[in-house]
């Protein structure tokens, strides 16, 4: 009696050698944006003393020479990394300061900062780092100096609406954002109470500090100068 026995069609023959998958090849636009994105996430976990070059090209799965033909080495790569990061924070606080009631903006600035550190988490964690080489666009406390010029302006109508002295709107806005900026950093770990809640305290804080404030404060105590 025979038995018949099925055969498998899509079964490689015997005589050949399976084909190897094709790795697609990345664009050199498309290589640099994998770097960028993998030493984000390094210097933000480890920060630049503790990233290596080979550690960066093995994730992205190149030799080294590729990391230096991009950004020539890992001084270029952070450098890179850390200018996208203050450009796209200060966009961000830049185009919320549209229209509305001075509570409402400084609302929308502090949502903006909380809404940079919730989506993009590892910048912000290179961002307040003390960066070991200079970066085109300055460190991070300049950074929220140049975000206080966008707050000043606004400060600086409600000063002469009020009857202030407009030219101390300067100091106003940079007691403002780097009180902002320093509970952001506090905010970053511990992630309570949520963001809304967080912003609500902080505007609280601020506006009615503002709204009680003295034309002309004096120091009470037995030190004057």
């Amino acid at each position: 009696m025979m038995v018949a026995v099925a055969t498998d069609s899509s079964s490689t023959p015997s005589n050949e050698k399976p084909r190897r998958a094709r790795r697609t090849r990345m664009t050199g636009a498309e290589r640099r944006q994998q770097l960028l994105e993998i030493g984000r996430t390094l210097f933000a976990a480890k920060g630049f003393e503790g990233t290596s070059v080979e550690e960066i090209a093995a994730r992205a799965g190149v030799s080294k020479p590729v990391v230096y033909e991009h950004f020539g080495g890992k001084e270029g790569l952070y450098a890179v990394v850390v200018d996208r990061e203050m450009r796209r924070l200060l966009d961000m606080v830049t185009s919320s300061l549209t229209t509305g009631h001075p509570r409402e903006l400084c609302e929308q600035a502090a949502f903006a900062l909380l809404d940079y550190i919730e989506e993009y988490t590892d910048g912000f964690r290179i961002l307040v780092r003390d960066s070991p080489i200079p970066q085109s666009t300055g460190s991070f406390a300049s950074l929220i100096s140049d975000i206080a010029t966008q707050v000043e302006d606004i400060l600086g109508r409600e000063f002469k609406s009020r009857g202030f002295d407009a030219k101390l709107a300067p100091l106003y806005a940079q007691a403002l954002v780097g009180m902002v900026a320093l509970t952001g950093q506090w905010w970053l770990d511990v992630r309570k109470p949520k963001k809304a809640e967080v912003a609500a305290h902080l505007v609280n804080l601020a506006w009615h500090g503002l709204d009680g404030l003295e034309p002309k404060p004096r120091l009470i105590g037995h030190r004057k100068s």
